[in-house]
């Protein structure tokens, strides 16, 4: 489930800014760096992003991630099973909740 939870921020965080550095991603997620590309290249080997390599561009650090129709599907799918989730602990909390009152 925690991968699960991996792919879909990062998915996420790529769909909002496809031209951020693994550092700035690694950043805002809260993984290492070692962590993140790791996450990357399994995401890359699924077929659910494309990284673009901008080797002309004076920044030679300049890569795009993108995601792929399939990433875009399992974007949803992460969501969907994540809004699952999320509501199941929610009604949870709310059983455990009226059964103290």
């Amino acid at each position: 489930m925690r991968e699960d939870t991996d792919q879909f921020n990062i998915l996420r965080k790529i769909k909002s800014k496809p031209n951020s550095s693994q550092r700035e991603l690694a950043s805002e997620l809260g993984f290492s760096l070692g962590k993140l590309n790791y996450c990357l290249k399994a995401l890359k080997k699924k077929g659910l992003i494309k990284i673009k390599n901008f080797q002309n561009n004076s920044n030679k650090l300049g890569y795009a991630y993108i995601l792929t129709p399939s990433g875009g599907a399992a974007k949803a799918r992460l969501t969907l099973n994540f809004m699952k989730r999320k509501i199941k602990e929610y009604d949870e909390l709310k059983r455990e909740y009226e059964e103290k009152s």
